[in-house]
């Protein structure tokens, strides 16, 4: 599988031009492909998206200003895929497929939907219903549709029924794929190989982090707060993750940890989950 770095990662090492060519140039020396962009990134990002953002401790920090392009080209990066939101896609579709289609990559994946309810089976059904007509505009231009989960859609709704569940049935695996994410499911408390396997080849990319604890000094408690970790440093178990992922065809991987790095640096634990990653 190729393997990318997820933007997210690097709000925080990509201020300046000089910065983010450097941050770039130590990710392909690390061995990955490239990375998968989000909109809100390479464009100047409203101040809710960064507080949102920050508030998750993954602030965007300023590249929205720089020209992402020529840093990529200059880094010998590609682009797995370009993060969009569903607004976007509905009310423009053709600026998002043209600015995708600029950097190289032919998959747009939507992240997920803010202040939605996953317990309403209805609203799960009408976004279900949009997935499918935006994935039916983007096919008529060559463009794939992926669908990216946390961990809300495994709430169930007031049918009974989770929200995943509904947007898999809901959804017609032709214009609608998934881009998993296997740390926020097991978040949600259910089996990441065995959604992997429900989803087959309808998983086009996988995102991928470890899952675990970061502790120094004697634990005031006997529980502990899981949180991202890199790759082979945690309790997932990654390897069985992998074939199961490669079994579904998957081609790319993309790797997402969060605000829990190590030495609180992104550069450094991407660098980490990278030797991990060298096994084909």
């Amino acid at each position: 599988m190729k393997k990318y770095v997820q933007q997210i990662m690097l709000g925080t090492v990509t201020g300046k031009p000089q910065q983010a060519l450097s941050t770039l140039q130590r990710i392909k020396v690390s061995g990955y492909e490239g990375l998968e962009l989000n909109r809100f990134m390479i464009h100047p990002s409203s101040l809710m998206i960064r507080l949102m953002t920050r508030a998750a401790g993954m602030p965007t920090g300023k590249g929205g200003n720089l020209d992402w392009h020529g840093l990529l080209k200059d880094a010998g990066l590609g682009v797995a895929s370009l993060h969009a939101d569903l607004g976007s896609l509905k009310r423009e579709p053709q600026t998002v497929i043209q600015e995708a289609q600029s950097f190289g990559t032919d998959t747009i994946v939507i992240t997920g939907m803010y202040r939605f309810d996953y317990q309403n089976a209805a609203a799960v059904r009408g976004l279900a219903k949009d997935l499918n007509e935006v994935g039916a505009l983007l096919r008529q231009d060559g463009t794939s549709l992926l669908y990216h989960n946390h961990n809300v859609e495994w709430l169930r709704t007031n049918e009974g029924k989770r929200a995943i569940d509904l947007l898999l049935e809901e959804t017609d695996p032709d214009l609608v794929g998934f881009e998993f994410d296997s740390y926020w499911c097991t978040d949600a408390g259910a089996d990441a190989a065995q959604w992997m396997l429900r989803l087959g080849s309808r998983m086009k990319l996988w995102h991928v982090t470890d899952r675990g604890f970061r502790q120094s000094g004697p634990a005031m408690t006997p529980i502990l707060k899981a949180d991202s970790m890199e790759l082979g440093t945690g309790n997932m178990d990654l390897e069985r993750l992998w074939q199961i992922a490669t079994s579904n065809g998957v081609q790319s991987v993309v790797l997402e940890s969060h605000k829990n790095w190590i030495d609180k640096d992104p550069v450094k634990s991407l660098e980490l989950s990278a030797k991990w990653l060298q096994r084909d």
